[in-house]
């Protein structure tokens, strides 16, 4: 890791002995970036991989980031909910991986590992926030929650340090120092901004330029901007788990009608979104159609919701049908090319038919529609964007003071602008909700 505070490493090899990897995984894959021994005999090092992220201070605070339905105005609702929060949907999120991830020959901690951490940089406030922030970084390297999840990984979660060597500085943080394949495994989009590999211009990337020795040494060997096994399915896991939560979610809190999927009018404006935001490239409305038809009949589909017990454990059958209808696509169709051996790292590729994609894209689009695209949702939207723009603004201008301990010696070390700028990033990025409301509250009122 280059930048502010980096250790200078260069990626050294680690022996795991007889608790590395099992089979077929490798030694390499084992490796973490700074070696260390085996704490107690009997674990593997996936094993000790999921332990550490679930015991992550970063995880935990997703309890108090929004998924969808957020729980702070939840006296809107007309039915009493616990919506989902980051923790909740990836807790969710590592019981569909762990599970696809083991019935196609993954070791299971690993992909569970991946599941844990995918989310662990998202901001406060969800996407809305992640605007923001990266309008605020955008002379620092921009802001991108997934890219942001690798650096805390690998930075800024403090649980491992490295000597820079001589002993001339202050030991620096390597995060949770997991292994080379639980960080390719968490890495949903495996390139640095701007070199997306079909498109270079899309705001999607991975990596941090900060960052950029850790990720080298954590995809050697790997192919370019290619997804290892057990991130295609964390990745579809996420698809899974998010677009059928969130529509449980929807009609839960009575924002989400089923009848209203029968409409004409309505149909419609679900599939202009699914094409704009969530459908492949070039689908049709027919296609779309077809996908959500598909969906309404089955005997198992939520055709009414009233929040009695009855309909309760009907909305609940039915995210499980459709879970199973997703994984149990993605795994026959993944068999049916690659065989019946264990498929692991760069050995196969995750096959989804496109049909169950559409129908994941349609149950995003009517979330979309009906819980996202509501007014009351897209006045709070603006008035969260302006809690961490004027929050950004206020931490920039008055820094060191308003830092925590943790990123206030990185603030005052930093050797340039463009390094201290994403020191505040950094604190801001790993805010929950009310905190970063209450830090505006604080330093702006």
């Amino acid at each position: 890791m280059e930048g502010n505070n980096a250790p200078r490493l260069t990626g050294t090899r680690t022996t795991t002995g007889s608790y590395g990897p099992r089979e077929p995984y490798e030694e390499a894959d084992a490796e973490r970036y700074v070696p260390e021994p085996d704490k107690r005999p009997g674990r593997t090092a996936f094993q000790r991989d999921r332990a550490r992220v679930l015991h992550s201070a970063a995880l935990r605070r997703l309890a108090g980031k929004t998924q969808v339905v957020d729980p702070g105005v939840a006296g809107a609702a007309v039915y009493d909910t616990s919506p989902r929060t980051r923790l909740t949907h990836s807790l969710e999120c590592a019981q569909v991986g762990r599970e696809l991830g083991g019935a196609l020959g993954c070791d299971a901690d690993l992909v569970e590992s991946a599941c844990l951490a995918h989310d662990l940089g998202h901001p406060p406030f969800g996407h809305n926030g992640e605007v923001v922030l990266a309008e605020f970084a955008a002379s620092c390297g921009g802001f991108e929650g997934n890219a942001q999840s690798l650096r805390l990984l690998t930075r800024i979660e403090p649980k491992r340090f490295a000597d820079t060597g001589g002993g001339s500085g202050a030991p620096v943080s390597v995060g949770l120092n997991l292994t080379r394949a639980a960080l390719d495994a968490a890495t949903k989009y495996p390139w640095p901004r701007g070199a997306h590999p079909t498109d270079p211009g899309g705001p999607k990337f991975g990596v941090y330029e900060d960052d950029l020795p850790v990720f080298r040494w954590m995809r050697e060997g790997a192919p370019e901007g290619r997804q290892c096994f057990e991130a295609q399915v964390m990745d579809w896991s996420d698809d899974v788990a998010y677009s059928v939560h969130d529509m449980e979610d929807g009609l839960q809190a009575g924002h989400i009608d089923p009848r209203a999927l029968l409409s004409r009018d309505e149909r419609a404006e679900v599939f202009r979104c699914a094409a704009a935001r969530y459908a492949p490239p070039g689908t049709d409305q027919e296609e779309l159609a077809a996908a959500l038809d598909r969906l309404l009949a089955q005997p198992w589909w939520p055709r009414h919701y009233d929040g009695s017990a009855l309909d309760q454990a009907r909305l609940k059958d039915a995210s499980s049908q459709l879970i199973g209808r997703f994984c149990l696509a993605a795994e026959g169709a993944t068999r049916a090319r690659h065989g019946t051996a264990r498929l692991t790292r760069y050995g196969a590729e995750l096959v989804v038919p496109r049909e169950q994609r559409l129908e994941c894209a349609v149950l995003k689009a009517v979330a979309d529609r009906y819980v996202m695209q509501r007014a009351a949702q897209a006045r709070r939207r603006a008035e969260q964007r302006v809690v961490i723009g004027e929050l950004a603004e206020a931490l920039w201008a008055r820094a060191p003071e308003g830092l925590d301990p943790q990123f206030r010696p990185l603030f005052l070390s930093a050797p340039d602008d463009r390094a201290a700028r994403r020191v505040v990033v950094d604190q801001i990025a790993g805010l929950t909700d009310a905190a970063a409301t209450a830090a505006h509250r604080r330093l702006c009122d």
